[in-house]
Parts: C-alpha cells; sequence; structure tokens
C-alpha cells in the first residue's frame, strides 16, 4: 500500500512541475495532510467509545446472548468451524464487532477465525471463503464508524442513514453469498 501512495506523491510533483503549478502544490499538501490527521482523530474518539462498549458487553455476557442468536446461522454457514470451540468464539466476536460497525476492531477476530479455520493445504475452505464474503460485506446494526465520520462533517443526525445502511448491507452479504456459493461449485 505504502508504494500506491509513493506514487500518488510522485505523480502530484511531477505534475505540478510539468504544468507549472509547483506554487501550488506544497499548500495542497499541507492542507491535504492537515484534513487526513483531523479526520483520523475524529474517527479515533468514537472508535474507542464503541470498542469499550464491545468489551462491556463481551464481558457482561450479551455477546454470547448475540452468538446463541445468531448459532443457527452460523451453524449452517460455518459447520466445521462451529466444532472448533477458538473458531466458534472468534466467528462471534467478529460477526458481532461487525453487527456494532466496529471494522477495526473486528479484524483481530477475523484473523483469529481465519487462523483457527486455515486447514494448512494452502488452499482456503469455503467456509473461510465465507468468511471472507461476510467481513468484506458485514451487515451492520449500527454504522459508528461511518457515522461519527458525518458527525465530524456537521451531519444533523448522523444515524439517518440506518434503513439505507440495514438495506444494502443485507443485500451485499446476501449476494456475496450467494456467489461464493456459486464460485465454490464452479471451481470444483
Amino acid at each position: 500500500m505504502s508504494w500506491i501512495w509513493t506514487f500518488l506523491l510522485l505523480a502530484a510533483v511531477i505534475g505540478a512541475l510539468i504544468t507549472g503549478q509547483t506554487e501550488a502544490l506544497s499548500p495542497a499538501l499541507l492542507e491535504g495532510a492537515a484534513a487526513g490527521a483531523e479526520l483520523a482523530l475524529s474517527l479515533a474518539g468514537p472508535l474507542c467509545l464503541w470498542t469499550g462498549v464491545n468489551k462491556v458487553l463481551e464481558a457482561c455476557g450479551a455477546l454470547e446472548g448475540l452468538a446463541r442468536c445468531l448459532a443457527p446461522v452460523l451453524r449452517r454457514l460455518f459447520p466445521t468451524a462451529w466444532q472448533d470451540q477458538a473458531a466458534r468464539q472468534a466467528l462471534c466476536g467478529n460477526l458481532s464487532a461487525n453487527l456494532l460497525g466496529l471494522g477495526n476492531a473486528a479484524t483481530p477476530l477475523g484473523i483469529q477465525a481465519v487462523r483457527a479455520m486455515h486447514t494448512g493445504d494452502g488452499r482456503a475452505s469455503d467456509e473461510l471463503c465465507r468468511l471472507v464474503v461476510m467481513n468484506t460485506a458485514s451487515i451492520q446494526l449500527l454504522p459508528t464508524t461511518v457515522a461519527a465520520l458525518r458527525a465530524s462533517l456537521g451531519a444533523a443526525d448522523p444515524f439517518d442513514i440506518l434503513p439505507a445502511v440495514w438495506i444494502t448491507s443485507v443485500c451485499s452479504v446476501t449476494a456475496g453469498l450467494l456467489a461464493a456459493k456459486v464460485f465454490s461449485r464452479w471451481v470444483r
């Protein structure tokens, strides 16, 4: 990823040199850096808040209750991984964090689930592909990161997007899981 940013920065410098707009380059670079730092700081607070809420829910057993509610679906989607205690816990934690819109907090749990589900034969199992699809498309009940971004940009009601997020996230997960099922049959 760093080479992409390096390429873009070099392209901007070369473009400014070619077009003779080097005097505009320095202020633009500084403004972009300031905006990036401001965005990162504005997202850090809500991310910490909702990660803490996730830890509280985990400590009081609410995530385990959510896992029990999701068990019928997860048992069908991940029958082999569901037999492994470590994989089951990582799957439930990952899915719970994604439901709360905590993509960054869900990543370590997703990595734990992948490690527990990894067979070691160099190929991704169908269950592993489904996990990647569910993490990429993730159903979100509370899109906390998007709401925090909207709030930092001055939205009057940052959560007014909930119905649209619910519909699109369910549709994207459904489409992704259907595609994974079709491609798993096609590849074999």
